[in-house]
């Protein structure tokens, strides 16, 4: 077990909101292997401090040491394997913890997304599984099929806690499989492609772990899958549309925790919000990185991050233009006699 902690932490806190980070800088090829296969593993972007403060957060989580909504503390006499065994994982904690909305925003987290998906970044959910010895797995979906965004920029961002491998229950991804459109059911067609593309079939049972019932298993089969092998501090960037899993965790002894983000441009339109019905959602989200004309939540906790930067001038973000004057007007460019020859 980690660090010990006081039985109720001030939960209103957020220990590392203010630390410095070494920017990241991603290279090219970075950026051409995120698009070309779908997914990009960026090594020990997550230092170890980080790492070590998730995980006593997890363990204040399995004991009940932290209060939120909807987290109970472990029944008395139960044992540890029963209190460790009680949450797979939690969604939207960010809204009632500090220390979820500060890993949401974590700079070197949103470096990278930035780059891939930027420059305007949203930040949109947060989840944290606990994964224990013998957890569930997952079975192959597309992000973007839960979290439609329009235009189309989902990105999530998997930050490895315990080292995980396939024995306790990492993430597999078929490569190549982000060029496929995103698979609705009959309930989803409106919110995905199932109105654009006029032969794309309405697959059932995303996320089953029975493979003979996941619709996704034929338009998976087509790619080459692999698995994504990390080690703590590691962060597995992948899109919307890639299809992926993960198994059972078969280990007796080791976990497989993980905190994983999700967001998208800040120029793309959602209805999508968790726990709430109906509605553009855009502005229950929090303006993480650049700029936006859309709505955006400020983080309840302050972590710093775009919205909570004096905002900039939306006239002085304008990209140049390759108009010989500027002004966008029709411009003819007249051939000089003998520049046609070599």
């Amino acid at each position: 077990m980690g660090i010990p902690v006081p039985d109720q932490p001030d939960v209103n806190s957020a220990p590392n909101s203010f630390r410095d980070y070494q920017p990241y800088r991603v290279s090219v090829d970075e950026y051409v292997t995120f698009r070309s296969q779908g997914f990009l593993i960026v090594r020990d972007l997550i230092d170890q401090q980080d790492v070590r403060e998730l995980l006593d957060h997890t363990e204040d989580i399995m004991y009940g040491r932290v209060s939120a909504p909807g987290l109970e503390p472990p029944p008395a006499g139960s044992t540890r394997e029963e209190i460790e065994r009680r949450y797979l994982r939690i969604h939207m904690l960010h809204r009632v913890l500090p220390i979820h909305e500060q890993y949401m925003l974590h700079p070197r987290v949103l470096d990278v997304v930035q780059a891939l998906v930027g420059p305007d970044v949203l930040a949109l959910q947060t989840m944290l599984f606990l994964k224990p010895p013998g957890g569930a797995g997952q079975g192959y979906h597309q992000d973007s099929f839960y979290i439609p965004t329009i235009p189309d920029t989902l990105i999530g961002a998997w930050i490895a806690l315990d080292d995980a491998d396939e024995e306790n229950g990492c993430l597999w991804v078929r490569v190549g499989s982000q060029h496929e459109p995103i698979y609705p059911d009959a309930a989803h067609r409106v919110y995905n492609q199932g109105e654009t593309l006029y032969d794309l079939p309405l697959v059932d049972g995303q996320s089953n772990t029975v493979e003979s019932e996941n619709g996704l298993m034929p338009v998976a089969a087509r790619y080459m899958e692999v698995p994504a092998v990390v080690r703590s501090g590691d962060v597995v960037f992948f899109g919307g549309h890639v299809i992926h899993r993960s198994h059972r965790n078969k280990s007796k002894t080791r976990f497989r925790r993980s905190f994983v983000s999700h967001y998208c441009n800040a120029r793309s339109y959602t209805e999508w919000n968790y726990g709430d019905a109906g509605g553009p959602a855009n502005h229950f989200h929090i303006l993480a990185r650049g700029n936006t004309h859309l709505p955006y939540a400020m983080p309840q906790y302050g972590t710093p991050c775009a919205a909570t930067a004096p905002r900039q001038d939306q006239n002085t973000q304008r990209p140049k233009t390759m108009m010989p004057d500027g002004k966008g007007d029709m411009a003819i460019a007249v051939q000089l006699p003998g520049t046609d020859k070599d």
